[in-house]
C-alpha cells in the first residue's frame, strides 16, 4: 500500500471531439496514480484512447473534464505558458521517430531543453550533457550529426536529452517502434537501469513483449482502463537481449 503522494494523478479523466455533428468521447473516466520510482508501460490498440492519453500526460493537451495532477499541479487549471514550463523542467520525453534536429550534434541535440532555463550556464549546460550522454553509453559519440548515428545510438540521444533536465517522469511513446528486436531490448536494459536507479518511468506501447519489461502495465480499451496490473515476473531486458540468436554478419565493403 502506497502511503506517499503519487508523482502523477489521473482522476476521471474525460476528452471528447467533435467530428461534425457528432461527439467522439476518446477518455471515458480514466482514473489511475503513479508513484516515484514506478515503471509503467501504458499499452492499447488503435482506437483505445492511448494516443489521446499521451497528448494529455505530455501537457499537450487538456481534458475535456476530470483532474490531471502531475508533481502536485492540477495541470487542467494551467495556462499554455505553464504548461509549457512543466513540459521543458518536469518531463522528460523520448520520441518514436527520436525527434533529433538533423544537422546538430549529439551533445547539442541533449543540451537543447536546457536553453529554455536562464539559471543554467552554458558551461553547467555541457557538463549536464555530457554526464546524461555517459549515462546511456554514448560520450564516444558526442560529436557526431544524428545522420552518423544508427537508430538505436539516436535514441539513446533522445534518452539522454529526455533525462538532462532530471525530470520528474520520462514519458516514452513507442520508443522502441522504429527499431529491430535486438536494438529494442538494448534500449529496454537502458530503461530498466534507469528505473533502478529511481526514475519514474511511464512507457506507452502497443507491444506485449516490451511490457513485460515494466514493472506495472495499465491497459485501455475504448477509452477506458481496462487492467492495472503488477508483474510479478518482470523480465530482464539484459537476459532476453543474450538469449537471442547471434544477428547475421555481412562483410562491409573497406
Amino acid at each position: 500500500m502506497q502511503t506517499e503522494s503519487p508523482i502523477l494523478s489521473i482522476q476521471n479523466l474525460r476528452r471528447d471531439f467533435k467530428m461534425g455533428t457528432e461527439t467522439v468521447h476518446a477518455l471515458r473516466g480514466v482514473s489511475y496514480d503513479i508513484y516515484k520510482g514506478e515503471f509503467v508501460t501504458i499499452m492499447g490498440t488503435s482506437g483505445s484512447g492511448k494516443s489521446t492519453m499521451l497528448n494529455i500526460l505530455g501537457c499537450m493537451d487538456r481534458p475535456t473534464s476530470g483532474h490531471y495532477i502531475l508533481d502536485g499541479e492540477h495541470t487542467e487549471k494551467l495556462k499554455r505558458d505553464a504548461l509549457a514550463k512543466i513540459r521543458s523542467q518536469k518531463i522528460g520525453f523520448v520520441f518514436q521517430s527520436y525527434n533529433l534536429l538533423n544537422r546538430t550534434t549529439a551533445i547539442e541535440n541533449v543540451e537543447l531543453p536546457l536553453l529554455y532555463n536562464p539559471a543554467i550556464s552554458a558551461a553547467e549546460r555541457h557538463h549536464r550533457a555530457i554526464e546524461a550522454l555517459k549515462r546511456v553509453g554514448l560520450e564516444s559519440r558526442m560529436n557526431h550529426l544524428p545522420n552518423q548515428l544508427s537508430g538505436g545510438q539516436q535514441q539513446r540521444v533522445a534518452i539522454a536529452r529526455a533525462l538532462v533536465n532530471d525530470p520528474v517522469i520520462i514519458l516514452a511513446d513507442e520508443a522502441t517502434g522504429n527499431l529491430d528486436t535486438r536494438t529494442s531490448y538494448e534500449i529496454m536494459m537502458i530503461f530498466q537501469e534507469l528505473h533502478r536507479q529511481g526514475k519514474t518511468i511511464a512507457f506507452v506501447t502497443h507491444e506485449p513483449d516490451i511490457a513485460t519489461f515494466s514493472s506495472r502495465t495499465i491497459t485501455l480499451r475504448d477509452g477506458l482502463v481496462k487492467k492495472d496490473v503488477i508483474n510479478e515476473n518482470v523480465q530482464d531486458a539484459k537476459e532476453a537481449f543474450e538469449a537471442l540468436p547471434p544477428p547475421e554478419t555481412f562483410e562491409e565493403d573497406e
